[in-house]
This record gives C-alpha cells, structure tokens and sequence, in this order.
C-alpha cells in the first residue's frame, strides 16, 4: 500500500493541514477559554513585503501564528514563512496600542512559523532579536491506506504522529496566547527562558 500523500493534490494536502490546525484550535479554546480565528489566506502587509499566507492564526488582531503549506519546495516554504513571519511581527506592532511609557522602550514581539508538507511538520521561532527551530528535525505523520484498516500498526502509528504534531501546535499556541498583550521586556523573559532550556 502506497502513501496517500505522495501524489497528492494541493487541495487533498490543505485538507490535512486545515483539520489538523482546527482540532488544535478547538483544543486550545476549550483549555485556554480566549477566542481564536484560523483565517486561510489571509493577506498580511508588512513594511517590506505583502503578500497571503496560507494560514494565519489570531487572537483578537494580534496574529500568533503562520503557516505555510508546500508539498516538495520545503527549503522555498522555509523561505516564504520567514518573511511572512517578519511581516506579522510588523503588523502587530502596528496594531499594538502603545502605552506612553512603551514609546521609546524596547518592542520585542514574537511569532510561530509552521512550515508543512502535512507528512512533514517543521516549526519556528521568530523573534524580533533572532530565529529559531523547536526541534532539529521535523515531525512526520505517515499517511497510507494501510493506516484506514482499524487496529492496525499503521493506524497506530498514524494517531500517535498526528497527536504529537497536534500537541506541539497546542503548546506553541497556548504559549504565544499567554502573552497577547504583554510588555516586551516579560516576552523577552519567556523566549530567553525557551531557549535556554535548548
């Protein structure tokens, strides 16, 4: 049996990246009780580059979170999430209502960037003082016929992967929503104390 996702179209591919993002939205709402939007296609303009993503997350206007979905052109997806990642971080600040005292301080912000090729899950970090990956390697859901057969190794296998890309996105959503509307200096603290646990 031959994986599902191989030949795949790009619709089947969104598919799969849109269920998996809802059901970690929902998981978060339920757990956090704060609203969130998942909105495809959502067209961010930045200082220096507009252009759609193929998925941003938002809590209220502050956007927490972009994804991008390509099936072979990972190192070009990698490419294009960095910059819509700095084009968010620009429109935050943008939308942020600055607080007087905050006007000559320092704006640290921070945003995650999911690339996929829905079998592939790579995830990042993008912070106004650097870039980082949350894991070295990706994470990887196996999708083939062999896994629709209940009880069957293939479709424990599939559960078990879909359930910890599920649990990463969770987490990387639950903490950037903790921070929505923080001062910089305290979202300086948790990003240092992230990556110095690396």
């Amino acid at each position: 049996m031959g994986s599902i996702l191989a030949d795949s179209n790009e619709a089947m591919r969104c598919e799969y990246i849109s269920a998996i993002l809802h059901a970690s939205l929902y998981i978060v709402k339920r757990i956090t009780d704060k609203e969130l939007t998942l909105a495809p296609q959502l067209e961010i303009v930045g200082e220096e580059s507009t252009g759609r993503v193929d998925y941003a997350i938002k809590a209220l206007e502050e956007l927490l979170c972009i994804t991008e979905g390509k099936l072979h052109q990972v190192v070009m997806g990698f490419a294009q999430n960095l910059i819509q990642c700095e084009s968010a971080l620009q429109v935050n600040k943008k939308n942020r209502k600055r607080k007087s005292g905050e006007a000559f301080g320092e704006d640290f912000d921070y945003i995650y960037g999911i690339v996929t090729t829905a079998s592939e899950w790579y995830f990042i970090l993008f912070a106004s003082d650097g870039i980082s990956s949350t894991s070295k390697d990706p994470l990887n859901i196996r999708f083939t016929e062999s896994a629709l057969k209940e009880g069957s190794e293939e479709e424990k296998d599939l559960c078990k992967n879909v359930k910890r890309v599920m649990e990463v996105v969770v987490g990387l959503l639950k903490d950037r929503l903790e921070c929505v509307g923080e001062e910089p200096d305290r979202k300086k603290a948790r990003i240092e104390g992230y990556r110095s646990k690396k």
